[in-house]
């Protein structure tokens, strides 16, 4: 670790420069992580030219956890952890968990931190998000697999999943460019794009749950305010019961069906 304290100011007033609201938090993170004045020299760079501060460092926090973020894999944000909040209250401990579009995991791996007795199976369709997934769930024993939303899942599922979380793409393709940088230039499209009005995705995982998911059991979505209520029609005219959770602290909506 390298500390100081003239490196500590050059750092916090580059990153200033150049935009990071957090400065001096992704400072102290730099150089803890550093292993040589070139290396972190390096990581200056390359947060400074707007490499998202997860990929640098390997890993994100979310709900607690240091979550394992390989470059090139989406980062879970903050406002997921409203998800988890939602899914562990309806989990009970011993609950066949599944999670579509799991990214890095984040969202299975809060789970098992809540509820270390539960049967976890993740998917995501990128074939380099999962092996991330696989490193941040499967030291709970947890599964995690390749291929598009509940296609790869085992048949011995169907009908017996009680959870179902989904944090899958729903921003419409047409606002992509107005995202952030870190995201539309270092994060995949497929984890980004919820086709014209973002919620194709959202559709195809609520069309697909009713023979997954036990009777009693919850498929639960992360919206936002201004597409939960199309999401929770989607929900109802599949045979699911909907309700809008939301969260003013996150700003974020999570829309729960139960079959």
């Amino acid at each position: 670790m390298l500390d100081a304290p003239d490196s500590h100011a050059d750092i916090v007033a580059r990153l200033r420069f150049v935009g990071c609201v957090f400065a001096e938090d992704e400072a102290h993170l730099l150089l803890a992580a550093a292993r040589s004045d070139t290396d972190l020299a390096g990581m200056v760079d390359r947060r400074s030219s707007g490499t998202p501060l997860e990929h640098i460092l390997g890993w994100a926090e979310f709900r607690g956890l240091r979550i394992i973020v390989h470059p090139g894999v989406f980062v879970p944000r903050r406002r997921t952890e409203f998800l988890v909040d939602c899914a562990a209250e309806l989990a009970a401990p011993s609950a066949i968990v599944v999670d579509v579009c799991c990214g890095s995991g984040a969202v299975g791996a809060a789970l098992q931190a809540a509820l270390p007795s539960i049967e976890l199976h993740a998917t995501d369709v990128d074939s380099t998000a999962v092996p991330c997934a696989r490193r941040n769930i499967a030291p709970a024993g947890g599964h995690a697999y390749v291929g598009d939303l509940t296609a790869p899942l085992p048949p011995r599922l169907l009908g017996r999943v009680d959870i179902m979380t989904a944090n899958a793409p729903y921003v419409p393709t047409d606002k992509i460019g107005l995202m952030p940088p870190e995201a539309r230039l270092y994060e995949p499209q497929v984890a980004l794009d919820g086709g014209p009005d973002g919620l194709d995705v959202q559709r195809r995982i609520i069309a697909a749950a009713p023979r997954w998911l036990a009777a009693g059991g919850h498929l639960l979505i992360e919206s936002n305010e201004r597409q939960a209520a199309n999401t929770a029609d989607a929900m109802a005219s599949n045979g699911l019961t909907p309700r809008i959770a939301t969260s003013d602290d996150v700003d974020t909506a999570v829309v729960i069906g139960t079959r």
